[in-house]
């Protein structure tokens, strides 16, 4: 089995009254890749950020560890922070305008990358940087490198991020919807150079996404969040066919594929509460057909071998 190269343990991210993560625990081994999944408002981003060391004030770690390779980092300074960041840990950010610069380009971007951590020459950079976008399927790196981000489609700018992400040859990448911005053509592209690179390099990733469809090709395991919390996790095939929390169950029957021609689409009813406002029970009760008086207490987390939920009445059938 895999070493462990991050475990999160009982996370909790606060802004102010906004409970965003509360109490969120999961471990990724290496070369593992782990679906982190959820609508918007779930606390998917937040968790990398808090990471990644990226939560900016008024967003605090009130509680809880990240232990990557044996150190809880939720200790470090922010010197030690940004030494982590880009050598061993790295983040894809959804837009990759975020991670760009559009007045420069792309080689003074990634030569900068490198030397910000290692004492190598220009030369030697600029061939790293060369290397890695020939990597993630750029032809012709060499003139590429010359260009500047608005010379790049969309797909080929999220390369380049990934490129760059890749460019000390991280232990661990966390990517926030990469590809949700992206056709399903280029889409599928860069799923499966992601899946190429963590076969080679052995590195673990975290795939923030709302998208099933991408997880069920990517992950090895899925953890579902809702109201800052996961609710269920486990092997991404056996959670995908038989999921046990009903929030899970209805974020696959909202999934248009599911449904029969000339049937109205399916959906999960209501609205996720305000982290602000969270009620003391199973913060779904108030969405799920199975809710009853006892899903208004505290529910606590069930294990049973490689899967875990939050429900105290899970749902029992084969779901194909």
């Amino acid at each position: 089995m895999n070493a462990t190269v991050l475990e999160v343990r009982d996370l909790r991210t606060h802004f102010g009254q906004a409970k965003a993560v509360d109490g969120v625990s999961f471990s990724v081994a290496r070369g593992e890749v782990l679906g982190l999944v959820g609508e918007s408002g779930s606390g998917k981003s937040v968790t990398g950020f808090s990471i990644i060391g990226l939560v900016d004030p008024p967003g605090t770690i009130v509680g809880g560890q990240i232990v990557f390779d044996g150190r809880d980092i939720t200790r470090s300074s922010r010197e030690e922070m940004r030494a982590l960041r880009g050598r061993r840990m790295a983040m894809i950010f959804q837009d990759p305008m975020m991670t760009l610069n559009p007045v420069l380009r792309i080689d003074t971007q990634m030569i900068e990358a490198v030397q910000a951590h290692e004492n190598v020459s220009r030369t030697d950079a600029r061939a790293r940087a060369r290397d890695a976008l020939g990597m993630v399927g750029i032809p012709s790196p060499d003139e590429r490198l010359q260009a500047y981000p608005h010379q790049f489609s969309g797909g080929m700018r999220q390369r380049v991020v990934i490129a760059i992400a890749l460019l000390h040859q991280p232990d661990f990448i966390i990517a926030d919807e990469p590809t949700t911005a992206l056709d399903v053509t280029i889409q599928a592209q860069i799923l499966a150079e992601m899946q190429k690179l963590v076969a080679q390099n052995n590195t673990s990733l975290i795939w923030i996404t709302h998208d099933l469809a991408v997880v069920s090709r990517l992950a090895d395991r899925i953890a579902v969040m809702y109201a800052g919390r996961i609710v269920e996790s486990g092997p991404v095939s056996d959670v995908l066919a038989r999921p046990l929390h009903p929030y899970t169950a209805g974020l696959i029957d909202s999934v248009p594929s599911r449904n029969q021609r000339g049937e109205r689409l399916r959906q999960i009813p209501g609205m996720a509460p305000s982290v602000a406002r969270l009620p003391t029970g199973c913060a779904f009760a108030p969405r799920c057909p199975r809710a009853d008086a006892v899903c208004a207490q505290a529910v606590p987390l069930f294990a049973a071998g490689p899967r875990e939920h939050r429900c105290v009445h899970p749902l029992p059938e084969l779901r194909v």
